[in-house]
């Protein structure tokens, strides 16, 4: 039985929407609005860099206009500095959790590993981190955190060497030079991808270690010897 027409003449049947119209946008809150923005800056920014990137490009990525990134960070150094300053603040964070061994090899092992694992799984973060910016101070860019991690190290050397019979005053020397060889080796990791990860940090480790475990207590330079 059909059904009885309604007053405007509809059968009073529920009609179907039309196929294919889109479903209306849901709107974003400020914090998730800004969450977009930031997501979505940080890959053009790794992907081009600071000066390259320009706001149009953000807004347009993001769907929204001008003016909505501005309300949120005033420009593209603020945008810039807060992109950066989470992932200094990750990588940081993941270092220093990665350090709980006690032996010294472990402890380097960890590191290494855990800036390996972050440009692996964080491999956009890691490229804003290193290019270089000259809107950025010298407390918010990848050097700064690598700094921060050589004092920790710095610390557990300085033990080291005092139990070892070594001038601990150079622990800062030594851990600023480790440090240095293992971020030098993951940026070019970053593009290679060769080997696993695992065989990089062990050979890492084994230069390192290796070379720790044979300090000479007071090294010369063998081309300036004897003038």
């Amino acid at each position: 039985m059909a059904d009885a027409p309604g007053s405007d003449g509809s059968t009073g049947r529920r009609r179907a929407a039309p196929a294919g119209k889109p479903s209306a946008r849901v709107r974003m809150s400020a914090a998730q609005r800004r969450e977009q923005l930031i997501s979505t800056a940080r890959q053009i920014f790794a992907e081009r860099g600071f000066d390259a990137t320009s706001i149009e490009e953000v807004a347009a990525r993001a769907k929204v206009s001008k003016p909505v990134v501005y309300e949120h960070f005033g420009g593209k150094e603020g945008l810039y500095a807060v992109v950066v300053d989470r992932e200094v603040r990750a990588l940081l964070e993941r270092i220093t959790t990665a350090l709980t061994a006690g032996h010294p090899r472990e402890l380097l092992e960890q590191a290494a590993m855990a800036l390996l694992t972050y440009i692996e799984e964080e491999t956009s973060g890691f490229r804003v981190l290193v290019r270089e910016s000259p809107v950025l101070s010298a407390t918010g860019n990848f050097s700064s955190v690598m700094n921060d991690v050589a004092h920790q190290v710095e610390h557990i050397l300085g033990a080291e060497f005092s139990s070892r019979g070594y001038d601990p005053k150079l622990a800062e020397l030594y851990s600023q030079a480790l440090v240095g060889m293992v971020a030098l080796t993951g940026r070019w990791w970053l593009e290679v991808r060769k080997p696993r990860k695992e065989t990089v940090a062990a050979h890492l480790v084994n230069l390192a270690w290796n070379g720790l475990s044979h300090l000479e207590a007071k090294p010369g330079l063998i081309t300036v010897r004897g003038r």
